[in-house]
This record gives structure tokens, sequence and C-alpha cells, in this order.
């Protein structure tokens, strides 16, 4: 069997997906096997890879679409190797990704469940950079968990495929944030290791789910629902939590709902301004609201950008 079991979960995304499969058999790293998961595509999906002429590909489709969790998990229940790295379709690996990170777990103890990489994110329809991220917290990370998702995107890591016979697979009643609870899940078990180099291009465009604010919404209020005593853990960040489901509310034309999470936000943690400015635009209904953020992240982005010589 391979060490690698690379796992693509895809949906509708053809043309993405071609270069994400592209950038996998260009690793220097070539002992794996790639699981490609169709969620019920209706593109040619089916043609691109059939395509591909490399005996390591594995194609299997959902009759119907089943979402981001069983994507992972329909892979998980088919990967033969120790180690299980996963690439989103729209989403490219640097060629010595898995070797790094093949050659990092190896050296590793046991109780270090997995590796993950910096990334650059990049618009997909320009091909600009928008941020390099670096990859920071190693070792126990999980009360670090609680202010945000330190790992990122499921890209972006190599796992021990131990870590699924512990901690179970992914929870597919999420919508949103599927990987921010596997990482929770793993980090009270396991420690993670980094590697500070970008080793993966993250797309960002609108038809990622991640641009999908109701979504996210969504995600959010289950998210909460699952994890509210371990956020409640650290205030500052647990006020935030709250501040962005405000927010989030409001663009949702949701104002009431987003008004009494800013108020909590403000209860829980009354030393940051934002929830209070959020909450004094939130006076003025959602279309104003959306307006106002609107007029405030222009005029911050201009004042961002650097003087002309």
């Amino acid at each position: 069997m391979p060490k690698v079991s690379v796992i693509i979960p895809t949906r509708n995304r053809a043309p993405l997906l071609r270069l994400a499969l592209a950038s996998v058999l260009a690793q220097s790293y070539q002992d794996f096997e790639i699981i490609i998961v169709d969620d019920a595509s209706v593109d040619d999906t089916q043609a691109v890879i059939a395509n591909i002429a490399d005996v390591r590909i594995r194609y299997f489709r959902h009759a119907a679409n089943r979402g981001e969790g069983a994507s992972r998990n329909a892979g998980i229940a088919r990967a033969g190797g120790d180690y299980i790295a996963f690439l989103d379709d729209d989403d490219t690996w640097l060629p010595e990704k898995l070797a790094a990170q093949v050659e990092a777990l190896d050296r590793c103890p046991a109780r270090v469940g997995g590796v993950y990489t910096g990334y650059v994110r990049f618009h997909i329809e320009t091909g600009a950079t928008i941020a390099t991220v670096a990859a920071e917290k190693r070792g126990n990370i999980y009360d670090d968990l609680r202010a945000q998702n330190w790992v990122g995107s499921p890209s972006a890591v190599l796992l021990r495929r131990e870590c699924f016979a512990k901690v179970g697979r992914f929870d597919e009643q999420l919508k949103f944030g599927v990987d921010y609870d596997m990482w929770i899940r793993i980090s009270r078990f396991y420690d993670f290791e980094v590697i500070n180099k970008p080793l993966l291009r993250y797309a960002v465009h609108p038809d990622r789910l991640s641009e999908d604010s109701r979504a996210i919404l969504r995600g959010k209020e289950s998210q909460l629902a699952k994890y509210a005593d371990y956020f409640a853990g650290n205030r500052r960040s647990y006020g935030r939590y709250f501040l962005s489901l405000g927010v989030l509310y409001c663009y949702n034309r949701k104002p009431t709902q987003g008004r009494a999470a800013l108020r909590q936000a403000i209860r829980i943690y009354p030393f940051e301004a934002r929830p209070y400015v959020n909450l004094f635009f939130s006076l003025w209904g959602s279309e104003n609201f959306i307006r106002m953020k609107s007029l405030k992240d222009r005029l911050r982005r201009s004042f961002a950008r650097p003087a002309r010589r």
C-alpha cells in the first residue's frame, strides 16, 4: 500500500480539479494514492479524470449531493495509507509539499498527529497574491484553537491515519467549519507540528463556501451549539465569536438577532470597541448596516495603501 492517501472531494469544478490533480502528480514525493470523491457533480468531472492515465487515481461518485463532511469521510473509509492528506479541488500544492510533510511526520514522536504548512492566499481570477499566511502554533494547540482555526484549510494538513480511529471522522451534520471541528477534536489527544514555508496555494473566489455568509452563519451557530463551553474558556475570543455572529446576522438581514449577539459580545468582553461600533450600525437596519460596513472597509483599504513616490 502507498504511504500517503490523498483525498480530493469535488463538486462541479472540473477545470479547477484538473489543476489540483496536476499539482499532486507533480509532487517530488511519489508514494501516494489519490482518492477522488465526486459529490454528485453534473459537469464533466468524470471526463477530466478519465483523461488522466495514472493507476494511482481512484474515483468514487455520490449519486446525490451529501456535503463536505460526507465526501471527506468517504475518502477516509477507502484510504490505505498510513498518512492522509486532503486537497480541496480549487487549491494546489507546491511540488515539495508532501515530501516536507512526510519527512517531518516521520521524525516526530507518535504524540504528534499531524503537520500543517503555511500557505498563499490568491485571487483565482487574477492570480494576484492576497496574503502569505505562516503556520504558527505547534505542539499542544488545544487551548490556542479557542481563539481561531490556526491550522486552517485541510489542504495544508498531513495526518496520521490513526487520528481518525481515535477521534472519529468528520461531523457530517456541520455545514461549515467541519475542518475546524476536526482540529479541535484531534488536538485533545495529539500535538501538531508545523512547516512555516508556504507550500499551498489557497484559492479565493466567490464560489468558495467560505465566501457564503449564510453558510458561515449556519456553521457558526452549529459550532456554538457544540462548543459553547470550550469557547467560553477564553473570554476575549468568546466575545469576538458573538461579534462575528452579530455581524453575520445583520448581513443576512436579521438585525434583531444581530443586536442580541452584539450585546452578548459586549457582556462577555466589554473592553473592545468593535462590538459597540457594530451595535450602533445595526440600529439603522440591515441595509444601512451593510452600506456603512462597506464604506468603512473601503476607507480602511484606502488609508492602508502605500503613498505614491
